[in-house]
């Protein structure tokens, strides 16, 4: 047993070292190079922070494009799913009131065209991106209350739709909070 315990301490003290000294101070010392300088990328309006950008906001308001629902209301300190699957009668519920609320905002809409995302939270309760069908069926609400041409508005989302990772990694999405930045900045 002596033959092995030496060894066995040396070893723990060396990945102890390994895995919680020097590999956080590499990943600390990376993410400087990041945008926000490993902080996270603020977004401002008007000079002032407003949001992060990989950190889902509330809009609730008819003339802003809405997110994805969170099961957290938005709070980063709890990210986390509501951990509520499909059968669950108390978790359907909540899925069918967003879908009534939905459709109270956007009339002319039928049940079949809301894109999931719009009615189930992430897996986070924080994405801040929603699909660019997901805006698009926003856009005549928008449209109406600011007073824009829709087809204008739809233009204006597609330009803010990023791109799949290397165009082939992941989907299509628009960042919710940039997009409404943008949109109050839209003379």
């Amino acid at each position: 047993m002596k033959k092995y315990l030496l060894p066995s301490l040396k070893l723990t003290a060396v990945m102890i070292i390994l895995c919680a000294v020097l590999y956080p101070l590499l990943i600390a010392g990376v993410s400087k190079f990041a945008p926000g300088g490993g902080k996270g990328e603020t977004l401002s309006f008007n000079g002032k922070v407003v949001g992060y950008a990989n950190i889902g906001q509330k809009f609730t308001d008819d003339k802003y494009f809405w997110g994805r629902p969170s099961a957290v209301d938005y709070n980063a300190a709890g990210s986390a799913g509501s951990n509520k699957g499909p059968s669950n009668a108390d978790y359907l519920q909540v899925v069918k009131d967003r879908i009534d609320s939905f459709m109270v905002h956007h009339p002319g809409i039928k049940r079949e065209q809301i894109p999931a995302e719009m009615v189930t939270a992430s897996g986070s309760g924080l994405d801040p991106h929603i699909s660019p069908e997901s805006a698009a069926i926003q856009a005549k609400r928008i449209a109406t209350i600011r007073k824009i041409d829709e087809i204008k508005l739809l233009n204006f989302i597609d330009q803010h739709v990023e791109a799949p990772l290397a165009g082939m990694f992941g989907p299509s999405k628009i960042n919710v909070l940039k997009l409404n930045i943008a949109l109050d900045n839209l003379k």
